[in-house]
């Protein structure tokens, strides 16, 4: 950077120099704030509202709409730099903690010991939370990436992933404190990013006061991926979902986003299903069962 001459010490340019110094100083403030900004504020005035697109061609116009966007990154998209600070959307990259698709470019060089099991229904290998090297791995080799490119949040998903392997309480106990291990070597790297959970509801307990917000998915609608076919929440899985995001709310005071899915084309369930999951206080995103396509929800204008 061009080191700017001298200014006076007196006059107007000094005053305006002052000014320009505070600014600045305000700016990165804001910047390092991060994820700390918002979780000291009430939920209601934390999130209002965001958008998930995991489609090839992210439409910024309208993501622009919404405070937060989450984004597949493995399709190339690298977040516009914001041109005043906060800006809209906070652009957040989808990470996928408790699973690995063949397809991601760094799937190769995981070791294959620190892989444990499969997830049929999405054709992806489960990783063993409780390997030494995958906190700092998943940080350096997919995080800090991202971070680069211009990703201010993380979406961080298939954290119930190893209760497809883990059989005992114990299993249990040892894959979640490594999940722990993974959300804290994130923020002690990145103290500045958002962080979003899909469900993790009981990693809570010990990482609430570094993140921003849960998300859970299929509050009414739900999309059965072995099936292929969008399917009705059975009132089972609703109420225990519902009892979920009361304790999230009350103990922890964290906003809830509930992720639902409807066929693109009946509009109707989409309307519906995300006025429904609004009047019970919490964030609606309702769209297709991939996330191609623009859906329903709060839009922050």
């Amino acid at each position: 950077m061009m080191k700017a001459p001298s200014a006076p010490t007196t006059g107007k340019t000094f005053q305006m120099g002052r000014l320009a110094r505070a600014l600045v100083c305000v700016v990165s403030a804001w910047l390092a704030m991060g994820r700390t900004a918002l979780a000291d504020t009430d939920p209601a005035d934390a999130l209002h509202s965001i958008a998930f697109f995991y489609g090839e061609h992210p439409p910024v116009d309208e993501l622009a709409r919404y405070d937060a966007a989450v984004i597949e990154p493995d399709h190339g998209f690298v977040p516009p730099p914001a041109i005043v600070a906060p800006s809209k959307p906070i652009w957040y990259a989808y990470v996928s903690v408790g699973e690995v698709h063949p397809s991601r470019p760094y799937f190769g060089a995981i070791p294959p010991g620190w892989l444990h099991g499969t997830n049929d229904a999405w054709q992806s290998s489960i990783v063993d939370q409780t390997s030494a090297g995958w906190p700092a791995f998943l940080v350096d080799q997919v995080v800090a990436p991202l971070w680069r490119e211009g990703y201010r949040g993380f979406f961080l998903d298939t954290l119930d992933s190893y209760q497809l392997v883990a059989t005992t309480d114990a299993e249990r106990a040892a894959q979640q404190a490594g999940l722990v291990a993974v959300i804290r070597a994130i923020h002690k790297r990145f103290p500045g990013a958002y962080l979003i959970l899909n469900r993790g509801f009981e990693l809570l307990p010990r990482i609430h006061t570094i993140v921003d917000a849960v998300a859970f998915e299929s509050l009414f609608r739900g999309w059965d991926q072995g099936r292929r076919s969008y399917v009705v929440v059975s009132p089972q899985d609703h109420d225990w979902l519902l009892d979920q995001a009361r304790t999230v709310r009350q103990r922890y005071r964290l906003p809830l986003v509930s992720i639902d899915y409807c066929d693109p084309a009946d509009t109707a369930c989409a309307r519906d299903t995300a006025t429904q999951i609004r009047a019970l206080g919490m964030i609606p995103w309702v769209a297709d069962g991939g996330l191609q396509t623009m859906g329903t929800g709060n839009t922050a204008d």
